[in-house]
């Protein structure tokens, strides 16, 4: 099969087209041929060494995806050659093969089925942001209808949380700096878009609010911004840190922290058990049917332009990129 192998921790320039051998189905486990694959930063940072998972080289990448089960290993049972399944989060595209070749060995307790109403497209693109935005929203209990600040509120996860966000019940405040952008993050749900550009924002955005602040605030950004998104917060006001994409955070003062009991907790949806990750997507599949949401694809590829794709992905686009296998 063809497959795109990671040969160093140099980055995505590392990747070559080769061909290798299939994959061959465990106890446990089918193969299956792989339809979409969808990109994530996250596989640029295992790429760089930048992540903490160092899966032995060479290495495929790729988290998500869906295809067709073709082999069925030892053991398996309630699934069929032939049946159409996508990737939960878990281990493949980590510590093991991942969805950018032709066909990939997963773990029963990884695939799902694709959600009623959605395509292969969105069903291949959804499990890695939905959970972490999910988890994002709910790792610290339960959250009455609150305000809810999303930095890089365009991306990915930004997108998957502000879609949860409202079907949950709560008003969103997203940060973008496009204007397309921000009009369709309105469109989405969004009660305020502002710019985190304009040094003002965080002024602008307590004048809107009146005497209410916000109680939850997800960082897909970290830098400069976290300490402006911390000044937004109000008493036991709480932050799921989830990236990190314009870098270290400079001259973090803790003393922000004190007197409002500031909570601080960072998101990893490699955390969650088999069970844990299935529950949580039951979940997530289920409060965005309450108002009918479903991934934005950006963008399709074809195979060997996963390159392209990944320079597409590094433009930052609203929706999901791609390639088609």
């Amino acid at each position: 099969m063809r497959a795109w192998l990671l040969e160093k921790f140099e980055g995505l320039s590392a990747l070559r087209l080769v061909e290798i051998a299939d994959p061959v189905a465990a106890a446990g486990e089918v193969v299956m041929e792989v339809e979409y694959a969808a990109l994530n930063p996250a596989d640029r940072y295992l790429a760089e060494g930048q992540y903490p998972a160092r899966p032995p080289l060479p290495h495929i990448l790729g988290r998500d995806g869906c295809g067709k089960i073709v082999e069925l290993g030892p053991g398996v049972q309630n699934l069929s050659i032939g049946d159409r399944r996508a990737i939960l989060r878990g281990d493949v595209g980590v510590y093991r093969a991942g969805t950018f070749a032709q066909k990939v060995a997963v773990p029963v307790q990884s695939l799902v089925e694709i959600p009623q109403g959605w395509n292969e497209q969105q069903g291949a693109s959804a499990a890695l942001v939905y959970l972490t935005a999910w988890q994002a929203l709910t790792q610290w209990g339960e959250l009455p209808p609150s305000i809810v600040l999303i930095s890089g509120a365009s991306g990915g996860v930004g997108v998957a949380g502000t879609q949860l966000a409202r079907a949950m019940g709560h008003t969103i405040v997203g940060l973008s700096r496009n204007p397309q952008k921000q009009q369709r993050l309105t469109e989405l749900g969004a009660a305020i878009v502002l710019d985190p550009h304009d040094p003002q924002w965080p002024a602008q955005l307590k004048q809107r609010l009146g005497d209410r602040r916000v109680d939850l605030a997800i960082d897909n950004i970290g830098g400069p911004l976290l300490p402006q998104m911390i000044e937004t917060l109000g008493d036991h006001g709480k932050v799921s840190v989830v990236g990190r994409l314009a870098g270290p955070v400079p001259q973090f003062n803790t003393a922000s922290l004190f007197f409002r009991r500031i909570k601080i907790g960072g998101v990893a949806v490699g955390a969650y058990t088999s069970a844990e990750s299935r529950t949580a997507w039951s979940d997530v599949v289920a409060t965005l049917r309450k108002i009918d949401a479903k991934p934005l694809i950006d963008r399709v590829l074809d195979f060997d332009q996963l390159p392209q794709a990944f320079e597409r992905l590094k433009e930052g686009p609203m929706g999901k990129v791609l390639i088609r296998l």
